[in-house]
């Protein structure tokens, strides 16, 4: 699948939207780190390096969305194949 760089922006507010209903905190912040998922004080949370390409912030939340498990979710088809072409790039 081929995304354009517009529709990112878009991928990305579906992606946090999802996060958000398996509970977990989205959070953009600045520094020299890649993101990912992660607990904190027992509260799930993503963090994104904010100076991050559209592209890989995309990549991060699609592989948090991952271990959060959103495979138990309906995603329509679309989405759940963008989820698991972020993931695929991003193991790499």
């Amino acid at each position: 699948m081929k995304i354009k760089e517009k529709e990112f922006e878009e991928i990305i507010a579906e992606l946090k939207e999802l996060a958000v209903q398996l509970g977990a905190t989205i959070r953009f912040e600045k520094g020299d780190f890649k993101g990912g998922y992660c607990i904190v004080s027992d509260k799930k949370q993503v963090i994104i390096n904010k100076l991050a390409s559209t592209q890989r912030k995309a990549m991060i939340l699609a592989a948090a969305l991952k271990e959060l498990g959103v495979e138990q979710m309906y995603l329509t088809p679309r989405l759940r194949e963008v989820i698991d072409e972020m993931t695929e790039m991003e193991e790499k």
